[in-house]
C-alpha cells in the first residue's frame, strides 16, 4: 500500500481525500465493467463522509432520508456490491462498514479502532497477513480471508484521555 501514515488520524483535505478515492473507483468500475447505480455510489459516498465504520440501518436513514428507498435490502444489497468489489470493507467488531481507502490495490489491510469515537483507520496490514499465512501454514491451514481489527485510541482521544 502507497499510504504509511492512515488518513483517518491526520489532518487532511477530506473533501480532497473523498474525491480521490470516487474517482478510483470511477477508474476501477470502467474497468471492470461494474454497474455503479445511483443507489451503490451514493452508499460510498455516505461511507466516505467521515473515516468512521457506520450501520447498515444508519446508511438507510440517509438514503430513506433522500429518496432512496426505506427497505433495508437498499442498503444492504449496495454495500454487499461495494465489500464483494473491494470497495468498501466490513468490519465485524462494529458489525458496521467503511469505504476502501485504496480500492485500486490489491492489499490486506489492519484497521484500526478508536474505541472513544469509532474513527477506523485503513492501514498496510501486509505484515500481519504474512504472519497469519505462516501460523496456518505451519498447522496445514490455508488461509483464505482474514479480517485484521485492532481496537485502542486514536491520537486526539489519546491526548484528552
Amino acid at each position: 500500500m502507497t499510504d504509511a501514515q492512515p488518513t483517518a488520524f491526520h489532518d487532511h483535505d477530506h473533501d480532497d481525500c473523498t474525491q480521490d478515492v470516487l474517482a478510483k473507483v470511477d477508474r476501477l468500475a470502467s474497468d471492470r465493467g461494474l454497474r455503479m447505480t445511483p443507489v451503490r455510489r451514493r452508499v460510498l459516498e455516505i461511507l466516505l463522509e467521515g473515516h468512521r465504520a457506520m450501520g447498515a440501518y444508519e446508511v438507510l436513514d440517509r438514503l430513506a432520508a433522500e429518496g432512496f428507498g426505506a427497505q433495508p435490502p437498499v442498503a444492504y444489497r449496495a454495500l454487499e456490491f461495494l465489500v464483494e468489489h473491494g470497495l468498501a470493507h466490513r468490519i465485524r467488531r462494529l458489525n458496521a462498514f467503511a469505504p476502501c481507502m485504496h480500492p485500486e490495490i490489491d492489499h490486506a489491510p489492519a484497521f484500526f479502532i478508536c474505541e472513544v469515537c469509532n474513527l477506523v483507520a485503513e492501514a498496510p496490514g501486509e505484515a500481519v497477513r504474512g504472519a497469519l499465512d505462516a501460523a496456518g501454514k505451519a498447522i496445514g491451514f490455508r488461509l483464505k480471508r482474514a479480517n485484521v481489527e485492532a481496537v485502542g485510541l486514536c491520537p486526539n482521544c489519546a491526548e484528552a484521555a
